[in-house]
């Protein structure tokens, strides 16, 4: 049975500490700035695109400007703390790395994105790759789907 992801329960503040650290790793400097598009990301329960960030960040720090937030972004996701989604139909989103395994819905006719969990899902996957002589290292699933009438 599949059951939609629950809200993170990971401390907002943590998860703008461990987006700091992913930026100081890149030898990337922590402003005002940036502390406001962290906080943006770190704040959102959905998958928000770079212009969703800019306007998040904005309303809590004037003068984020778009560039920063495209820089800070793609920084990110080169070094694995947020994750780029090219969901078919959509803008490119982001979500934090450290989120428990979650699969994606799109609904495709209101572009909502909803993350579900499926053990049964998993096992089948995990049974899929064994019979094949493999072993899942990483995977991506993502279901497109209408509301039934």
């Amino acid at each position: 049975m599949a059951t939609k992801q629950k809200k993170s329960n990971i401390d907002k503040t943590i998860q703008i500490k461990y987006l700091e650290q992913a930026l100081r790793t890149e030898g990337i400097r922590i402003t005002q700035q940036r502390t406001a598009i962290l906080a943006a990301l770190a704040g959102s329960d959905d998958h928000p695109t770079v212009e969703t960030l800019y306007r998040r960040a904005n309303k809590l720090m004037s003068h984020v400007s778009l560039a920063t937030v495209y820089r800070t972004v793609t920084v990110l996701v080169e070094c694995g703390a947020v994750i780029k989604n090219e969901f078919e139909g959509s803008n490119t989103s982001f979500e934090l790395a450290n989120k428990p395994h979650h699969d994606h819905l799109i609904d495709i006719e209101t572009g909502e994105v909803i993350e579900f969990v499926s053990d049964e899902i998993e096992t089948i996957q995990e049974k899929i790759a064994k019979e094949l002589g493999y072993e899942i290292v990483f995977h991506r699933l993502e279901l497109y789907a209408k509301r039934r009438s």
